[in-house]
């Protein structure tokens, strides 16, 4: 029985966002992964060596979640190497879209600058979804696959099933689009209506999408540069005069200096990417990463 601590329209969103993610979304980045033989992780895919969130560290070392992300190397017992990030939702109206936007680019930008491999961000959006939002996220160099809401609610309709309703329904009236929408929607609806929907947007949307993931991890490095830093010990003085009086005849001792590795690396496609670490391992870590990447994409062209 339907809970009603949540509005009806809270409820049905749920209910169709769940249906977009595991039916439209998890579909069209399996044809990604089968493409360029990658693993997909999801929530709908069950994996040992996880828990129930598929969560990452950012550079800060903060635990980030997200809906689905692409690995190379990676299995069932065994975390690969990430190489796409992506995001999706459902949003019924327009309101707060430039919040959302700004949200979930929010969530994507910082893999881009903590993995050399993430050389794809995405958000698949469907329903009202304003332009300066959509502006905001292209703006961000994230990737965009959008669904307008009257494709959603045609492919729907086409399947005899209600999922939306005038925004001056009643809360009874709504909550009875509700009831029939969950006892209606069985599985084989699902895939009714997940066929309408591919229908609409044709086979050359979904094949566009695969080309521009395969276009943005097959831009390789043209450009590597490994720099070598020492920092030395701060000096602190309690005031300003002090300072001053310093740096009137300035003498900077590094004394037992850090030392630290700057990665940098220039893509073919212009973009850059650029992470300090602490150690000669970690440098050679991140560098293995692009080399197995660099390595694996080259095996796939040389297969087609």
């Amino acid at each position: 029985m339907t809970s009603r601590k949540a509005s009806s329209g809270h409820k049905l969103g749920q209910l169709i966002g769940d249906w977009f993610e595991e039916y439209f979304v998890l579909p069209l980045l399996k044809n990604v992964a089968n493409e360029l033989q990658l693993f997909i992780d999801s929530r709908f895919i069950k994996r040992m060596v996880r828990g129930r969130k598929i969560g990452w560290l950012d550079s800060d070392g903060n635990t980030v979640d997200y809906d689905y992300v692409l690995e190379l190397h990676g299995t069932e017992n065994e975390i690969g190497i990430p190489v796409a990030f992506v995001e999706c939702f459902w949003r019924r109206g327009a309101r707060h879209s430039k919040d959302k936007a700004r949200d979930d680019t929010g969530k994507l930008m910082p893999m881009r600058e903590t993995y050399p491999t993430a050389r794809f961000l995405g958000i698949i959006a469907a329903g009202d979804f304003t332009k300066p939002a959509r502006d905001l996220i292209r703006s961000r160099e994230i990737d965009l696959f959008y669904v307008p809401k009257d494709k959603i609610i045609k492919a729907f309709f086409e399947n005899g099933v209600v999922m939306d309703y005038p925004d001056n329904s009643t809360e009874a009236e709504k909550w009875r689009i509700v009831t029939t929408f969950e006892k209606t929607f069985t599985s084989n609806k699902k895939e009714q209506v997940q066929h309408s929907l591919i229908t609409q947007l044709g086979t050359p949307t979904i094949n566009s999408y695969v080309d521009r993931v395969r276009a943005a991890l097959s831009a390789l490095p043209q450009e590597i540069r490994f720099i070598l830093r020492h920092d030395g010990a701060p000096l602190i003085f309690e005031s300003l005069a002090e300072a001053s009086q310093f740096l009137k005849k300035p003498n900077f001792s590094m004394g037992k200096p850090q030392k630290s590795y700057l990665y940098q690396i220039t893509f073919s496609d212009g973009s850059e990417f650029e992470k300090t670490v602490t150690s000669l391992e970690m440098l050679k870590q991140l560098h293995q990463q692009i080399e197995l990447l660099a390595s694996h994409l080259n095996q796939i062209i040389l297969q087609q």
